[in-house]
């Protein structure tokens, strides 16, 4: 202060003293395939889809997550995560949002828990009686930062700015403003007849568990984000699929454990062609998913966009012949043709 000095930059943990809002801007690979599904959803069978006015009940949604079918959708897709869902059997959606909260390094030892007293093999518990209101989604453990700042709230007094401080305090373990708390949190806590033993308790579990607590609106966007996922997958999937695989095409590996996820959902992935291939991956009109022309090697989409420009306006190609004589020689080079040819796409004539 007092200083006169320009500043053009900010370390980001000081900006909120000037003054100023910080905000983290994320791109996101799955609203694209999102998008990219309920396209191919409206082409292949006439359907418009709003994803968020989708029904969060769905039974077919949550049985495609309790059987682990998870491979393609958002958040959910790894091997440790499909064991546990199996295990889990995921019934409402405050399950999904818990499961994506938990399945980080740290909080990950409680999912076992969580799992033995969703299935009532194992007691839910609360160190006090008050706690349950914002415990029980969560079968008595905590897991969202936001359950920290209400519990204070409800126990101590906490304002929701203190509530708030503390969360902070926590997720960045500063240990010098836990200890100022500590005083007031007891105290208030005893004032409204709680015993101080147990509260003793309470904020040492906390301390133990919130350095990894996860903030709960998060997870509910994620978790909302892989319901529509999951949704998508279970009602259309070879449009979901199809979708996965275009949005993947630079990374073989995951185009090959997507094309093996299509053999084991039945779905048949069919070779380029020149009459029923669009650019990227798409389904036709028997549910079958069919290679997008673009996704050959050596064939760029100028000429892919020339190709189904002129189907589309003259009608299918009849034949080798009928190809050759109607496409447009200008985008579309020798180099291409054969490329197209290799890959199957003339194979229907």
């Amino acid at each position: 202060t007092g200083e006169k000095m320009l500043v053009t930059q900010y370390e980001g943990s000081v900006i909120e003293d000037t003054g100023l809002i910080k905000m983290d801007f994320l791109g996101l690979k799955t609203l694209s395939i999102i998008k990219e599904a309920v396209e191919n959803i409206r082409l292949s069978r006439s359907l418009e889809i709003d994803v968020d006015q989708i029904d969060i009940t769905d039974p077919a949604t949550y049985k495609l997550y309790s059987d682990g079918r998870t491979i393609g959708t958002f958040q959910f897709e790894s091997a440790g995560m499909q064991k546990y869902l199996r295990e889990l059997q995921p019934s409402t959606f405050e399950d999904l949002i818990a499961m994506n909260a938990l399945y980080r390094p740290g909080p990950m030892e409680y999912i076992p828990s969580f799992i033995a007293r969703k299935h009532g093999q194992e007691k839910v518990t609360y160190d006090i009686p008050d706690m349950e209101e914002y415990l029980k989604d969560t079968y008595g453990i905590t897991v969202y930062q936001e359950q920290v700042m209400l519990l204070s709230q409800k126990l101590a007094g906490f304002t929701g700015g203190q509530a708030d401080t503390l969360r902070k305090a926590m997720g960045k373990k500063k240990k010098d403003v836990l200890d100022k708390m500590k005083p007031q949190f007891i105290e208030g806590a005893q004032k409204n007849g709680h015993d101080p033993k147990i509260c003793e308790k309470i904020w040492s579990d906390w301390e133990a568990f919130a350095s990894y607590a996860f903030n709960k609106s998060h997870s509910v966007c994620y978790a909302y984000i892989a319901y529509q996922t999951g949704f998508l997958k279970a009602h259309y999937p070879a449009e979901f699929m199809a979708a996965n695989l275009s949005n993947n095409l630079s990374d073989i590996t995951k185009v090959t454990v997507f094309m093996d996820e299509c053999k084991r959902m039945g779905l048949s992935v069919l070779a380029p062609d020149v009459n029923e291939s669009y650019n990227d991956f798409t389904v036709n009109s028997h549910g079958q998913i069919r290679f997008g022309m673009a996704a050959i090697k050596g064939v760029g989409e100028a000429a892919v966009e020339k190709i189904i420009e002129e189907r589309e306006k003259n009608g299918p190609y009849k034949d080798v012949y009928d190809f050759f004589e109607r496409i447009d020689y200008k985008s579309v080079n020798k180099k291409t043709i054969e490329n197209l040819v290799t890959a199957g796409g003339l194979d229907s004539f």
